[in-house]
């Protein structure tokens, strides 16, 4: 029979039982606080009370409130098929009870207790009269959310006073610490939820690549990234400067099965050839005055991955048939060394300049070019991809105001006339450009007027809003119709406010000392039938 706790036999001199339960729980503390894994912990919060205490057997039980039954979630001493056992219906049994009742209880005799299930299978192997069992519920917020038992061996030493308490303190532990398990669990729930919601936002926005643009020809560049990243072929990028060919080669190699491997970039125009040769191809000791020790070279660094060769066009007749020779066969020589090296990389090039032309003239050899224009992929200019400026100004505008901690805006005119311009420096310029203005701007909104003081204006580069796709040979937008566009934004918003000053200022970022020079410089009146606000 289930005895109550106050029943069970008295303590005998327990000073070394004392000190043994206060180290128990300062083994359990430690476990806790640098816990990890909840299954794993638990279990070695359980052996303590094994090698310690000499309790036998400990099982923690836990509701399953989808499946509305307990089952064992941790133990020591038991095996995997006897944990596995471990399950009970919510009323089932002595575990059973103490869930229900909160309360905590003792088995003296576990061969004697109709109640006492041994649905594990664990205790067959005992002998008779030589256990108690001994369970605590588990609880959260005065609520049972488990049980912790353990097995006793009956003695005139043993407490079962003492014991329960111990297991009650224990319990309670158990039960913070699943509380912050979960705690951290919903947390990471949450974190993971957001980290995969942005990962989406930047796929949409930036399609995996992190590529800005969703235009008709970015989605045509997005495709054939798609399509040739996963060959071995040598791709060539074609564009104007600041199209972001960097970023075009990177998509590659990350979309490719090297993107584990070093990606590796080479700007063919930045070093004199002697230079360049030796960043290529590297150099052995003694190679050249200077060379104090070997070098390896990029295309060693970059072995198993990529080498992006930048503003290829601009490569030396003497190199280009150096890289002819590492496209073809995979190997070179260091300067000043004689071992030849064989490695395994792919080649991505760029250039901006008409590559077939300068193979008329005799600047790049014919069979190089052939080799590099495998797979060639033509980068839109951005006056090609107008759709996409705005999403590139949020961004730049973004990361500027926080790099410089400031909280700039684009009037709607400023961005329709940055949306017109013609953009000679391609998505490059417009960075530029964005930095520049949040650096140096006065006000908070940025008017049409405020870029003239940032850009050098050309008449093949600006275009009115309403004609700059559709004609290149449209009329300027120059000095005279950035004043007048200043001079409707600045009306718009007079009209807007019932033409005072306060607010059109306050609305477009001005002081009231700014308004009133741009009112009086355009000649601004208020109409005679507005009225007084």
């Amino acid at each position: 029979m289930m005895s109550d706790i106050h029943s069970s036999p008295s303590s005998p001199p327990r000073h070394h039982v004392e000190t043994l339960k206060i180290k128990a729980l300062s083994e359990v503390c430690k476990l806790i606080g640098r816990a990890v894994h909840l299954d794993t912990t638990l279990s070695r919060v359980l052996q303590v009370l094994h090698d310690t205490l000499q309790m036998e057997r400990a099982t923690l039980v836990l509701h399953d409130p989808i499946r509305k039954r307990l089952s064992i979630k941790a133990s020591y001493g038991l095996s995997v098929e006897e944990e596995q056992r471990g399950i009970y219906g919510m009323s089932e049994g002595i575990c059973g009870q103490i869930f229900q009742s909160g309360s905590a209880c003792i088995v003296p005799d576990i061969h004697s207790d109709p109640l006492f299930l041994n649905r594990t299978g664990a205790r067959n192997r005992i002998r008779k009269e030589e256990h108690s069992f001994l369970g605590v519920p588990v609880k959260v917020e005065e609520s049972p959310v488990g049980v912790l038992t353990v097995d006793r061996l009956f003695g005139p030493e043993i407490s079962f006073e003492e014991d329960m308490s111990f297991l009650e303190i224990l319990a309670t532990l158990i039960g913070q610490f699943l509380v912050l398990h979960h705690a951290i669990a919903r947390q990471e729930e949450r974190i993971m939820a957001e980290n995969k919601s942005l990962k989406a936002e930047l796929h949409s926005r930036f399609n995996r690549h992190y590529i800005i643009g969703n235009s008709e020809p970015m989605q045509e560049v997005y495709w054939t990234i798609e399509k040739v990243a996963p060959s071995q072929a040598t791709v060539l990028l074609l564009g104007e400067s600041g199209t972001g060919k960097e970023l075009a080669a990177r998509a590659i190699h990350e979309a490719s099965g090297r993107n584990d491997k070093p990606f590796i970039k080479v700007n063919c125009a930045a070093l004199p050839e002697n230079l360049l040769e030796s960043e290529l191809f590297g150099h052995d000791k003694g190679a050249f005055t200077g060379a104090t020790t070997s070098k390896p070279g990029r295309f060693e660094l970059a072995d198993g991955g990529t080498i992006f060769l930048d503003e290829i066009g601009e490569l030396p007749l003497l190199l280009q048939s150096k890289l002819l020779r590492v496209l073809q066969e995979k190997q070179f020589e260091r300067i000043g060394g004689t071992r030849t090296i064989s490695v395994d990389v792919r080649i991505i090039a760029a250039t901006n300049v008409n590559l077939q032309g300068n193979v008329d003239q005799g600047l790049f050899r014919s069979d190089l070019f052939y080799r590099l224009n495998v797979l060639p992929l033509n980068l839109p200019a951005l006056r090609h991809r107008r759709d996409d400026i705005p999403l590139l100004i949020e961004h730049f505008l973004l990361s500027s105001n926080t790099r410089n901690d400031k909280n700039i805006l684009l009037s709607a005119t400023a961005l329709d006339f940055l949306v017109s311009y013609d953009w000679p420096g391609n998505v490059r310029e417009l960075q530029n450009l964005i930095e520049r203005i949040v650096i140096l701007a006065d006000d908070a909104i940025i008017l049409p007027a405020d870029l003239k003081e940032h850009m050098t204006f050309n008449p093949r580069h600006a275009t009115p809003v309403d004609t700059a796709v559709a004609s290149e040979q449209a009329p300027v937008v120059g000095h005279g119709s950035l004043q007048d566009i200043e001079r409707k934004e600045i009306e718009a918003s007079l009209r807007r406010n019932g033409w005072v000053q306060a607010r059109a200022a306050r609305e477009l970022g001005l002081t009231q000392r700014q308004i009133g020079y741009r009112i009086k410089k355009f000649n601004l009146e208020k109409p005679r039938f507005a009225l007084e606000q």
